[in-house]
């Protein structure tokens, strides 16, 4: 006779099977409902790792919120094409909410790396699968966007280069190979891991590392829960994921989406932008010099012609060019205010502005 799902046992009466060499520990627990929170979750303590897939070497597994099933997208290898897209999207519109939510978390990222990055240290990205490649991206794309110098933020995605390509899943189990990328921090720098689970042995690796050398650490997650050792916790209440398990969707989402504003924020703090333009741009092409004299009229309202020269003047730095422009001095005078400055258009002109009175 069948069995009604109702009539399964929904305390903790565990079926454990053994599996690749660990004990997998299956929690029979009846469907929860759609506003269902998930509990919190926890990085396993030293000496209880977790194992492929998550398993501690005691056999318990710890549920992130992103394996749970969601309750909405139950059906939708039954649904339309059309459909199932709208779920997908549906799901994929509470990221920007949730990151919100994490915005503070965000801020103190920010000025824990601005304050490294002024004292001459750098900061380092951690992740394995998706979670490395979304690492990758924001750190090369800062090298054309700011000009800034690629040894200042830098990524470590488990498995290397290789691992932009071709997937290198095991890879993200290997807390000792974390623990030797995150053994290049010196003191003053800042770790920023990221994991969906907020407990993938190579960013936990990574992360102890860095902060046994005196480095600041940051966590990025899709699990609120999860308990590290670091300065600051970023974590993304996303949720079950549209497909369970598959953490390039929300979680990597999000990731993205914390990054992209973690790095932006960072640069517009070191003086990388004025105003809302990207300045710190050296014309040294024929599509830069276009673009640097775009923003030159831009900034100041002046005719082309007039930022054409002074671009051409300041030998295609953007920023040196501007400031002639807004505080009408010489080249030089404008280079020496931007090294007092740090690099900042504001702080220079503020500089020079005083030196006149």
């Amino acid at each position: 006779m069948r069995r009604k799902a109702t009539d399964r046992p929904v305390l903790c009466q565990a079926l454990t099977q053994k599996a690749q060499g660990w004990k997998v520990s299956i929690v029979p627990r009846p469907p929860e409902p759609i506003d269902h929170v998930p509990r919190p979750d926890a990085l396993p303590p030293d000496g209880a790792h977790p194992g492929p897939g998550g398993p501690t070497q005691t056999g318990m597994w710890l549920l992130a919120p992103t394996e749970e099933r969601n309750q909405a997208t139950l059906d939708i290898d039954l649904r339309s094409t059309l459909e199932m897209l709208r779920l997908i999207n549906d799901e994929d519109a509470k990221v920007p909410g949730a990151v919100r939510e994490v915005l503070p978390a965000v801020a103190a990222a920010v000025d824990l790396a601005h304050g490294a990055l002024r004292a001459g240290h750098r900061v380092h990205y951690f992740g394995a699968g998706t979670s490395g490649r979304i690492a990758v991206l924001d750190a090369v794309e800062l090298v054309p966007t700011y000009a800034l110098d690629p040894e200042l933020v830098v990524a470590h995605p488990a498995g290397g280069a290789p691992a932009m390509e071709r997937p290198v899943e095991n890879v993200e189990d290997d807390e000792a190979a974390g623990a030797a990328e995150g053994a290049v921090l010196a003191a003053g720098d800042v770790a920023i891991g990221l994991s969906a689970s907020g407990r993938t042995p190579f960013v936990v690796g990574a992360l102890r590392a860095a902060r046994s050398r005196g480095a600041g650490t940051v966590l990025v997650s899709a699990n609120p829960g999860a308990r590290a050792e670091v300065d600051v916790h970023i974590g993304v209440s996303t949720g079950p994921e549209a497909i369970a398990g598959s953490t390039r969707m929300k979680a990597g989402t999000a990731e993205k989406l914390v990054l992209n504003a973690f790095s932006t924020a960072l640069m517009v703090r070191l003086g990388r932008t004025y105003s809302n333009l990207m300045v710190a741009v050296a014309g040294s092409n024929a599509k830069l010099r276009g673009r640097v004299v775009r923003i030159l009229t831009e900034a100041t309202g002046l005719d082309p012609s007039t930022c054409a020269l002074a671009a051409e003047q300041a030998g295609g730095d953007c920023r040196v060019a501007l400031v002639t422009l807004l505080a009408d001095v010489p080249v030089d005078a404008a280079r020496q205010a931007l090294e007092a400055a740090a690099g900042g258009v504001r702080q220079a002109l503020v500089l020079l502005r005083a030196n006149t009175h």
